[in-house]
């Protein structure tokens, strides 16, 4: 039997605590292609799976490998895969029922897959499905916006940002974003129509009419997010709770759907009295999706930040500390 290391949980908790195992490598079923994963980066979401947060939308068996993106080398090749072929350079945002980069190998649906961009190292590559796909799927299917129409990104200086404004411009929307001094430039440069520091300004003071809203703050920015919607405008959240159009449109069961329509009435009348609409998403993988997303990231030459500390798999529980710290100056990366 061969064996790997991977980082796992043996039940959900509000600690930190992760510890490095040694498991069965995982054989490579038909339509899945086996990658030996050369970098995974760390997401909040990771703190949100092992807390138990996200439950209701995703529940796991114990004990759970961690980690939702990796890059990496594939090792072997289902039958029914023809799109890959062993010794190819793939990433992926691994479906959300099988999730597992925190590993040395991993299995995984080649539908989930795509190769990585061309001259990118592995551990810059890891750290793009999972933003990528938020913003193109945000974009794209959830507020389905047409080019020429205005995108507000509030406290969009980071990773995200990073990602979904070349990615907005690309499909040809005007962007503004609000963040940081130091990160003013950078977005400039991009071709972002208008850039507010959150410091000397408030953006709901100034902005007025936008077509559409992505949240990356929570809750408590929601009030001032709807306020600058114009009438007929959708808030998209990556932060706040799941809503009854959320639970329709992911075909979840009677009760779930009950308890997303309860947990989001609050937002979606407010917006309804405004005339305009909230949406909540929750990023899945998609490889044909991540494949135009290479294409523009190539393209574009776009280059997520990573961390100037790289970990090792030995560091897991580092690195996830060092994540929820936040203040990150990019992804944080751990690396096989």
């Amino acid at each position: 039997m061969e064996t790997m290391k991977v980082a796992q949980i043996n039940r959900y908790s509000k600690h930190i605590e992760a510890t490095v195992n040694d498991i069965e490598i995982p054989g490579c079923a038909d339509d899945e292609v086996l990658i030996r994963v050369k970098a995974a980066a760390v997401n909040p979401l990771e703190i949100l799976i092992m807390t138990g947060s996200v439950r209701l939308i995703q529940d796991y068996a114990m004990p759970l490998t961690l980690g939702n993106e990796c890059s990496g080398i594939i090792e072997k090749v289902g039958a029914h895969v023809t799109h890959f072929a062993i010794g190819d350079r793939v990433y992926t945002r691994l479906p959300l029922k099988r999730i597992g980069a925190f590993a040395e190998y991993v299995a995984v649906d080649y539908r989930a897959v795509a190769k990585m961009p061309a001259g990118y190292e592995f551990a810059t590559a890891a750290a793009i499905p999972l933003t990528g796909l938020t913003a193109y799927q945000g974009i794209v299917e959830e507020l389905e916006a047409r080019p020429g129409e205005t995108l507000l990104i509030p406290g969009g200086s980071g990773s995200f940002g990073q990602m979904a404004v070349p990615i907005a411009l690309s499909l040809g929307l005007r962007v503004v974003v609000t963040g940081n001094e130091r990160a003013r430039d950078q977005f400039l440069a991009m071709g972002v129509d208008r850039y507010i520091n959150y410091r000397k300004e408030n953006y709901w003071e100034v902005l007025s009419q936008i077509d559409y809203v992505i949240d990356t703050l929570g809750a408590k920015e929601f009030d001032h997010e709807l306020s600058v919607l114009k009438e007929g405008g959708r808030l998209l959240s990556l932060r706040n709770v799941p809503n009854k159009t959320f639970a329709v449109r992911n075909h979840y069961s009677w009760l779930k759907r009950l308890l997303f329509t309860l947990a989001g009435s609050k937002y979606d009348s407010a917006a309804k009295k405004q005339s305009k609409e909230y949406r909540f998403m929750f990023v899945r993988s998609d490889g044909e999706q991540l494949q135009k997303i290479t294409e523009i990231v190539e393209k574009k030459h776009i280059t997520p930040a990573v961390d100037s500390h790289v970990y090792t798999l030995s560091q897991v529980n580092e690195a996830l500390q060092r994540m929820a710290q936040g203040g990150l100056d990019g992804k944080i990366i751990i690396q096989m």
